[in-house]
């Protein structure tokens, strides 16, 4: 993969950090406002956990995509950005266009999600 490709997806994958870190900050601000004390009937109570852990739940999926993030950089140091960890072929640009954190080619993604364990030639 040529270098301005990979700036191209370094930008990508930047913006979506930055995005998910905006993100994460507002979830965690609205954490801590949901139990600000005031008197709750039970109702609101229910409802203000139930928004606790929604809240709470998106960060954890947040922090799994930052975690993505960071690897597909390391991968670009690595100059393995842009190849399937499993068949080492190259991931297709409309599959990393789509998710630029891919680390799987569509056939080897599709294959893990279905639990086929074998490395088949894409």
């Amino acid at each position: 993969m040529d270098r301005n490709t990979i700036d191209h997806y370094r930008k990508k994958l930047d913006e979506l950090r930055r995005g998910l870190m905006a993100a994460y900050a507002r979830n965690r601000d609205h954490g801590r406002e949901s139990g600000d004390g005031s008197p709750q009937d039970f109702a609101d109570k229910a409802a203000s956990a139930c928004n606790r852990d929604l809240v709470f739940s998106l960060s954890d999926t947040e922090r799994s995509m930052l975690t993505e993030i960071r690897e597909a950089a390391e991968r670009m140091h690595s100059d393995q950005y842009g190849t399937c960890m499993e068949c080492e072929e190259p991931i297709s640009p409309r599959r990393l266009d789509a998710v630029p954190w891919a680390r799987l080619c569509v056939f080897c993604q599709q294959r893990a999600e279905r639990g086929i364990p074998e490395a088949v030639a894409c």
